[in-house]
């Protein structure tokens, strides 16, 4: 059963809960760079319709993406960008289109066996070996599958996520690179459903309510990220991807 949506929060279990994955959500999001829908999910679907959850995950992600970007500006690069931000462009669309006329569960539990694979297979081996030249093909192939799952699933930016890894760069530059991406996909996610009219005026103020709460726990993720070396980095990165694909299976 969802509780009922007070614009008054009160402090009492629906507003710990919501608050509560709010900042979690937002604290691994600033640490590793992304997951702020899969921990923020894992509480507010005990209280929130599913697309209320959404809706509030776009929203907020958008910050707490559109926060980090900033602060990691200095490693920005177009050229490393452009190709996956287009190709998200042309996936995103396929994946809304999956997700309104057909059972997404095929794509998910798909997603789900490559996620799972790829990161136990990271984290079992001491090193991933590089891709050091990939064509212009394999990025914006990495881009498109990205935004097909953002579309279709919410998890924006997964895909580029594992495509950064397969690249070898350092941390700066990775989160230069998926982070970005996942402000295209929830952008682009945000301006489809709100062309359809799907965003409920009900979680406006609750928005409002999470703004200082997730723009806090950005803020305290970044400052641990800042403390991390290239190999933790990875294996946070690896654990996240794994939690991500278990995620999709029980969804």
């Amino acid at each position: 059963m969802h509780a009922n949506l007070d614009p008054n929060l009160g402090f009492n279990i629906f507003t710990l809960l919501f608050l509560g994955g709010t900042f979690a959500a937002a604290l691994v999001a600033g640490l590793g760079g992304f997951a702020f829908g899969i921990v923020a999910a894992a509480m507010w679907l005990y209280i929130l319709t599913p697309l209320q959850t959404a809706t509030l995950i776009i929203g907020l992600g958008l910050v707490v993406q559109g926060y980090s970007v900033w602060k990691l500006r200095h490693a920005l690069d177009g050229r490393r960008l452009a190709p996956l931000l287009i190709g998200t462009a042309f996936g995103v669309p396929l994946g809304v289109f999956i997700l309104a006329h057909a059972d997404p569960r095929y794509l998910r539990l798909g997603i789900g066996v490559v996620l799972v694979l790829f990161s136990l297979y990271g984290l079992l081996r001491p090193s991933l070996t590089p891709i050091k030249a990939a064509p212009l093909s394999g990025d914006l192939g990495a881009g498109f599958l990205n935004g097909v799952l953002g579309g279709a699933t919410g998890l924006a930016g997964i895909i580029a996520v594992i495509w950064c890894q397969l690249r070898g760069w350092a941390k700066d530059a990775q989160r230069a690179v998926f982070q970005p991406v996942g402000v295209a996909t929830f952008a682009l996610s945000a301006a489809w459903l709100g062309g359809q009219g799907s965003i409920s005026r009900e979680v406006v103020p609750l928005f409002v309510a999470a703004l200082p709460v997730v723009l806090v726990g950005t803020w305290l993720g970044l400052k641990f990220y800042g403390t991390l070396d290239e190999a933790q980095f990875r294996k946070i990165v690896l654990v996240l991807l794994l939690a991500s694909g278990i995620v999709l299976f029980v969804r």
